[in-house]
Parts: structure tokens; sequence; C-alpha cells
């Protein structure tokens, strides 16, 4: 604002127009569901989302029942990032245990079991249930990722071989859900024996350490994971073989287990039969969506000259090639649609700008083709030649 008050000579006024510059936003915290019915109260009051630094400063006040305990150590043994936690009250049987689990509106209008997480200050990202995976948790589960923009991990609840595991594949559908069969398996030191291990809290561990330590970019699979011991059903893999139960489970749908130079999650596929067939294409969009979302919130209500939009679409397209050449998308690009920009929707304090991107696919079928040849038998004549003579 020009100043009234007299000067004879020059004022500067400073100010920044530089395109803003937009943040990635967080996607490294997990978020889960679990029972403990000797928990600390105060630390882990029932339907109540609770925010720890990571999964190890969680551990001292989780009791050892349920499944809250054996979670939080499961992620640790993966990964150092924040967990938000929900410990729900245990039934009088499984399906009131799942109901608790799903949750809904108390008397009060708070939420309760999973829906409670959608009340957290940080929003979880990584999504899963540990030690319950019934049908009807899983797809509660599937609901709360699409709320959350996040993305869901769950075993094939009670399947016993891959024709169970397909059947129980078939139920679900959407794209921010994973379906892992069969289990790890891992010594517990409570039993002083060997069990299934907290298959779900390890694959949560696991994606998040991938997202610290490469990005959302990149799938969960192939990737060794810490603390396991074995499989809890035969899963027949073999890298050059076609048709192994391998193939079939992942063709399906649902990502397996193996053990290649240690223990890993085999597999990248969604509950998506469409465009976002792999994890990473759907927390790709998840995460594009979110960080160009919130990154242009504070060019909102300014005066919309040319040059403001200019901006927006700099600081968009700006977003985008950073991502690019960081490896997080092939490409990317912003541009003023003029088609649905008319003078009545622009007038009405309306601006339609429009993108576009491409995820990083990840190279699920490698083909080799060997060709048997004679061309390099003249390199063997000359080798002859070279000594002989």
């Amino acid at each position: 604002m020009a100043s009234s008050s007299y000067h004879h000579g020059a004022r500067i006024e400073e100010t920044t127009d530089a395109p803003l510059t937009i943040t990635t936003v967080s996607t490294a915290v997990i978020g889960i569901v679990c029972t403990a019915s000797d928990a600390d109260p105060q630390a882990y009051p029932l339907n109540t989302p609770v925010l720890l630094s990571s999964a190890s400063a969680g551990l001292a006040k989780a009791g050892t029942k349920g499944t809250l305990a054996a979670s939080l150590q499961a992620i640790d043994d993966q990964v150092t990032c924040q967990v938000v936690v929900v410990r729900v009250q245990e039934g009088n049987d499984l399906d009131a245990t799942n109901a608790n689990l799903i949750g809904g509106v108390d008397a009060n209008g708070a939420f309760t079991g999973m829906k409670a997480l959608l009340m957290s200050r940080v929003r979880p990202r990584i999504l899963g249930v540990p030690g319950f995976d019934a049908q009807e948790v899983t797809a509660a589960l599937l609901v709360l990722a699409k709320k959350l923009k996040g993305f869901g991990y769950a075993t094939c609840h009670n399947c016993n071989s891959v024709t169970d595991a397909l059947a129980f594949r078939e139920l679900l559908n959407g794209r921010e859900l994973m379906l892992i069969w069969p289990d790890f398996t891992a010594f517990d030191t409570a039993t002083a024996r060997t069990a299934k291990a907290m298959t779900v809290a390890i694959a949560l561990g696991t994606r998040a350490r991938l997202d610290q330590e490469v990005g959302w970019h990149r799938v969960i699979s192939n990737v060794p994971v810490n603390n396991v011991n074995g499989i809890s059903a035969g899963v027949e893999f073999d890298y050059l073989t076609e048709g192994t139960d391998a193939d079939i489970l992942n063709q399906a749908g649902i990502t397996t287990l193996i053990n290649r130079d240690g223990f890993r999650f085999w597999g990248s596929r969604t509950c998506d039969k469409g465009t976002f067939v792999f994890e990473n294409y759907t927390r790709t969009a998840q995460t594009v969506a979110e960080t160009i979302g919130q990154g242009v919130f504070e060019y909102s209500d300014k005066d919309m000259h040319a040059s403001l939009v200019r901006d927006v679409i700099e600081s968009i397209n700006a977003k985008l090639r950073t991502m690019t050449r960081d490896g997080q998308l092939l490409g990317g690009r912003c541009w003023y649609d003029k088609a649905r920009n008319d003078k009545d929707s622009l007038k009405a304090g309306g601006l339609r700008l429009a993108y576009n991107y491409t995820p990083v696919p990840p190279m699920e079928d490698l083909q080799l083709r060997q060709t048997f040849t004679d061309e390099y038998v003249a390199n063997l004549s000359a080798a002859i030649d070279t000594t002989t003579a």
C-alpha cells in the first residue's frame, strides 16, 4: 500500500512474486487397530487414536495380550516411523471383536473402532488390522483407506490353500487394498516357540521403510523383511518357471511370500482389475493428488490476474518436474484448459486447470531371448591362429 507521508526520494516495498514451492505430503505413517486387554488404559484409551513417535515408543505400555504388542514389535523390526494406534475391546466372541474393530459412532457422536483413525491429527496412510482379517473387517478397512486416501494390507482370512485364497480374493474389489497369502512365521519369545507372525504388521513396516528409503513409487515386492524364520504354507515358486503357485496368486491380485536370499513379499498387485492394478499406481495417484491439492492452498482467494494463474501452473509443473527427476514419475504436465474456462466461470471466481502424470510401472515380467549362434566360432579360429603363429 502506498504511503501518504511525505518523502523526497525513493521508497522500496519488498514483495515476493515467485511461484510457491509445493512440498510432498508425508506417506510413511502407519495406522493400526488392535486389541490389548492388559494395555495401560491411560496410554491407550479405547477407541481413541494414539500417535506414537515410533512403534518401540509404545511397547512398554502395550501389555502382552491381544495383538497390540506383537504388532508394534513387528513394525519396529522393520522401520522407525510414526504409528497411530486405536485399541478396541475384545468381544465375547470373534464376531463381537470384529464388530468392535470395524466400529461406528457412539452415543456421544464419536467414532469407534477403525473409524477413529479418521480423527487422528496426523493422517495415517499405511493401514491394517493385524491378526483380524475376516472379510467384513477387510471390507471395512478398504472403505477406511478410501476415506483417508491411504492403502490397506490384509491377509486372506482362514485360507489353507491357494484355492481358498483365490476364492477369498473374489470377495473384495478396490485399488486401495493388497491381499497377502500365506503368513510368515517367527519365533515368539513369550511362548518360546515358532508361530504365525503378524504378517500384516510386517507389511506395514516394510511399506513405511520403503517410503523412507526409496519412495512411495516403489512396490513392496522383492524386498527382504526382518525377523521372520519361515512361511506358514508351502507356495511353489521358481523365478524362471511359469505357472507356479506364486504366478497364479500374483495374477489373481494376491501377494505371496517367498524365501530367496531372505524372506520377501512377492507380488505388487492390488484388488483392482482396472487401471490401478499395481500398488504403486494407487499410491502415486494418492500422493500426487494430495501433494498438489494441499500445495496450492496459499493461492486460494488471491486476485485472479493472469500472473496468478501462471504462478499456480508453474508451481504445479515445478513439482511434477521434481517428481520426474527423482524417479517418482515418468512425467507430468499442468496447463490452462481454455475450453473449460468460459467467461461466466471465470467471473464467478472459478479457475479450471488440468494436469496429467505417468506413474513408474514395476518391472513385473522380464523376458529375455536366448539364441544359439555360430557367429563367435570365428573368434575361436582367430584365437587358434594367434596362439600357433
